[in-house]
């Protein structure tokens, strides 16, 4: 049975992520829409799961202490990085060895526009304002990212977890990421009682 928090939070991301993907795909090269959106409960590595990290992964996350706590986080396959620039901005930036300055910037850049939509959807929910808060950028394994992650978020904690998976996708080319955006149960236990 699905709960009434669940339902809300699918809500906010199908319309309010669903119009920010529209603008995207308006004014970049490629087009951009949610394929999934799911509600889960456990720890954040729980939800880091949900990518598959069968190469090393980008993440672009930011953190709200204050106003509302809580986390979202993007996760980018940096094997995709050519495609994603591609759909992004037009040009292709080809994947080395390793992730360039150029395509952490381009990445980072692109979580920011997208969680953000996210957060004032949530926030305006919750009738709540924020100050911006800075994106961070982090690339590893599912390891390393849920550790860096653990400098801003208790790993132990339960979280109401919303996933939400959006195609990108070209002419020539088609890639996925996810988007994480972690509850504490009393947040979303406010988005219940809406």
């Amino acid at each position: 049975m699905t709960s009434k928090p669940d339902v809300t939070l699918k809500s906010l991301a199908a319309v309010d992520l669903a119009k920010c993907l529209l603008r995207i795909s308006r004014v970049s090269a490629g087009t951009w829409q949610i394929l999934d959106a799911e509600v889960s409960s456990g720890t954040l590595e729980d939800a880091l799961k949900h990518h598959d990290f069968k190469n090393s992964a980008a993440a672009v996350y930011l953190n709200l202490k204050d106003t509302a706590p809580l986390t979202l986080v993007m996760m980018f396959d940096p094997e995709n990085t050519e495609c994603i620039s591609k759909c992004f901005t037009g040009h292709s930036f080809p994947h080395g060895k390793s992730t360039t300055v150029a395509e952490e910037i381009m990445l980072t850049e692109l979580g920011n526009i997208i969680l953000n939509a996210l957060i004032n959807s949530l926030l305006n929910a919750l009738k709540r304002s924020i100050m911006p808060a800075v994106p961070q950028y982090i690339e590893g394994d599912l390891q390393s990212i849920t550790g860096e992650l653990g400098r801003v978020v208790d790993l132990k904690a339960g979280f109401r977890t919303l996933t939400v998976t959006i195609g990108i996708k070209s002419d020539n080319c088609l890639s996925t990421s996810k988007v994480f955006a972690l509850f504490p149960e009393e947040l979303a236990r406010e988005l219940e009682q809406l």
